[in-house]
């Protein structure tokens, strides 16, 4: 069982100017998205504004990208709460949708200990026949799923892959050498792919790819291929756009900067807000480096 891909995209939501769900736009920007390189797109995940979409707009999402792009692309469904009850519910109801696989992130604000992190995983993953990516970003949940926990869950036969956005390359590099080499360790900050393939990871969750996504397709296939020197070139070279990503809460950035190329995908729901005019201007630089505008 695999996840196939190795360039996947954390689709942003778009929305109507009422704050209702896009459902046309979600479809145009899941098939651009895979039209520039990726090879799977996740639905609902942080980006997605998951918070605040409800159980009933999650699924309707669900249902909207695998119509789209599952022919053609891995369609990812978030499915990760707080809530190993609720995960597991939503996480069968996007199985019975269709989905090639959820992602399921690290429990937020309970901060389970080490055993209530692998029993979560390992009771969501027990419950559906599909696979499953584990999602660790601390700085969103306030608990790190450590790289013995995530090694353990790796021998479940239907926990394939993990988004690593720790940050921490020893970490990585712990998990990267515990597992099957059928894991997919896959960089859950594009500032960090560069570094995660250079340790023998596999690819990225971007966020990046909304605007850059040929060129992150690129860098992987090049670095995969043996040329170091490209690869290298092209992180160098979208480093700016990366960093300008996220300084401010994502989704905050990405959204403005795909609206602000010509794809209306609409404001964000509270309590996100608008960027302000600085953030705007350094996006505005940022894109126009890139020649994006």
């Amino acid at each position: 069982m695999e996840l196939k891909g190795n360039l996947f995209t954390a689709m942003v939501t778009p929305f109507n100017d009422d704050y209702s769900l896009n459902l046309n736009m979600a479809k145009e920007l899941a098939k651009k998205l895979v039209d520039e390189g990726s090879d799977g797109i996740v639905v609902c995940g942080t980006t997605g504004e998951s918070p605040t979409l409800s159980r009933k707009e999650k699924c309707k999402m669900f249902e909207t990208i695998v119509e789209a792009v599952g022919d053609v692309a891995t369609v990812v469904a978030g499915t990760g709460t707080y809530s190993t009850k609720e995960s597991v519910e939503l996480s069968k109801v996007a199985q019975e949708i269709g989905v090639d696989g959820v992602m399921i992130v690290g429990p937020y604000y309970n901060k389970p200990p080490q055993e209530g992190l692998y029993q979560h995983f390992k009771t969501i993953a027990e419950s559906i026949d599909i696979p499953v990516l584990i999602y660790n970003v601390p700085s969103r949940t306030s608990r790190n799923i450590d790289a013995p926990t995530i090694i353990r869950l790796s021998e479940i036969e239907n926990i394939v892959a993990v988004k690593e956005a720790s940050g921490d390359f020893k970490q990585i590099t712990r998990i990267i050498t515990g597992t099957p080499h059928t894991f997919k360790v896959l960089s859950g900050n594009d500032g960090d792919t560069f570094g995660v393939l250079n340790l023998g990871g596999d690819g990225i969750v971007s966020v990046a790819s909304h605007l850059v996504g040929r060129e992150i397709k690129e860098m992987i296939e090049s670095h995969k291929k043996g040329d170091i020197k490209k690869a290298l070139e092209i992180h160098l070279r979208l480093l700016d756009i990366f960093e300008t990503l996220f300084i401010t809460t994502n989704p905050i950035p990405v959204k403005t900067m795909v609206n602000m190329i010509g794809i209306n995908v609409g404001h964000l729901r509270l309590p996100l807000i608008g960027a302000t005019e600085s953030e705007k201007k350094r996006f505005e630089e940022s894109l126009e480096k890139l020649n994006l505008l």
